[in-house]
């Protein structure tokens, strides 16, 4: 019995650890400014543009820039990535689909 319950233990650490881990963000002490780009020219009337948007590498953020891209399907709208302040500094929303 003693075994048994020290083995769910070790499974529920194992998949809170790999949850928490998963999950984790970066947190930046200044918000990175934005570096200027040029917009280029849409490949289709249908494509939207994806302003900017920020990659966690190392310890903190490099711009990658906006692009255009096809809506996946109808009723569909981009939601902009964003910066947001937290207790523990800043860290990058990714932006998506709804």
């Amino acid at each position: 019995m003693k075994k048994l319950k020290r083995i769910l233990l070790l499974v529920a650490m194992a998949i809170y650890f790999g949850i928490y881990t998963g999950s984790a963000q970066i947190f930046v002490a200044v918000r990175p400014t934005r570096p200027h780009y040029e917009r280029v020219v849409a490949p289709s009337p249908r494509h939207i543009w994806i302003e900017e948007d920020w990659e966690p590498r190392d310890r903190g953020y490099v711009f990658v820039g906006g692009h255009w891209a096809e809506p996946p399907r109808a009723n569909v709208r981009w939601i902009p990535g964003h910066w947001r302040q937290k207790p523990r500094g800043w860290v990058w929303i990714r932006g998506h689909w709804r």
